[in-house]
């Protein structure tokens, strides 16, 4: 690779790292005034309309049978599932604790994709398990003094765990571009969360605030479609093993965005809770050696794409 081409996927690479840290600030402030999965619903529906029209623009076409399969599980699962408990367990969850629990879906999607007998298991695999359960087991107990849910923590590891399903779960589908595929994902995930929404009653109505417009809208266009678009250009340099160190960048920025905007306390739990998950994450699945291994074990063609 080039220098000029090195510089360009760094610059993108921390840009989008930084952008996506605001998403969880910018879903705690949506929550305080709308219900959380209409909250959800409105942001996917304002994402997925500039996708499709990105689609327009490129002139790129829908997929069909066995791919249009694979989008639909994918919208389900990476968009519907996750950001339902995500945005739930968000209400009462602090930013950084939460995109914290979030840094765990590498480690999630390497012990599915064991479970569904893609990749083999291996000991770093138990090392950086071990560490990361540790990690959640002390980060939990400081919220736990104040009087958050064990269930909202909960929510929101299964959201990440829905959404290394998501990953695990389209490798066995045919490829789609990227762009379609997440548009037909969000607009999926969408369609999922508002009938949740409507089932439980959630009342349905426009923001009253300027600051939960302004966080929708940060979450619509910029979290989503240009983390999105950055991502892409990363893609176009680096390997997607690389690119997956995001996963371990963001929550660093949504701690001290967190701390700055929402006035989450940073604890030594919180810190050490969660240097001790990052690490399990870097050693169970985003080692150099672990990444080799992924990539052989990986057809070329069938893995996601995914946005944060």
């Amino acid at each position: 690779m080039s220098t000029d081409g090195e510089r360009v996927a760094l610059a993108a690479f921390v840009t989008q790292a930084v952008l996506a840290g605001g998403n969880a600030v910018g879903i705690r402030f949506s929550n305080r005034e709308l219900a959380p999965l209409w909250g959800a619903g409105l942001r996917f529906m304002l994402s997925a309309a500039l996708l499709l029209a990105v689609m327009a623009v490129l002139r790129l076409s829908f997929p069909r049978g066995r791919a249009l399969s694979g989008s639909l599980l994918y919208g389900m699962f990476n968009f519907g599932a996750s950001f339902a408990l995500i945005y739930y367990g968000l209400v009462r969850v602090q930013a950084g604790l939460g995109q914290t629990l979030l840094a765990l879906v590498p480690l999630a999607t390497l012990l599915l994709a064991v479970l569904w007998r893609q990749e083999r298991f291996h000991a770093a695999a138990v090392m950086g398990t071990l560490l990361a359960l540790a990690g959640v087991a002390l980060m939990s107990r400081d919220p736990l003094r104040e009087a958050v849910p064990l269930l909202s923590i909960l929510a929101v590891v299964g959201g990440a765990a829905c959404i290394a399903q998501a990953l695990v779960l389209v490798r066995g589908f045919p490829r789609v571009h990227p762009v379609t595929m997440n548009a037909v994902g969000m607009t999926t995930g969408a369609a999922v969360v508002l009938a949740a929404s409507m089932l439980v009653g959630d009342p349905l109505v426009l923001p009253q605030r300027v600051e939960t417009w302004v966080a929708i809208g940060y979450l619509a266009v910029i979290g989503s479609v240009v983390v999105f678009v950055l991502y892409l250009v990363v893609l176009t340099y680096w390997a997607a093993s690389r690119a997956a160190y995001g996963f371990v960048l963001i929550p660093l920025v949504t701690v001290v965005l967190s701390a700055w905007l929402d006035d989450e306390p940073v604890t030594a739990g919180l810190m050490l809770g969660g240097f001790l998950i990052l690490a399990g994450v870097y050693i169970g699945a985003l080692r150099p050696a672990r990444a080799k291994q992924a990539s052989a074990a990986q057809e070329p063609g069938t893995g996601p794409s995914v946005s944060h």
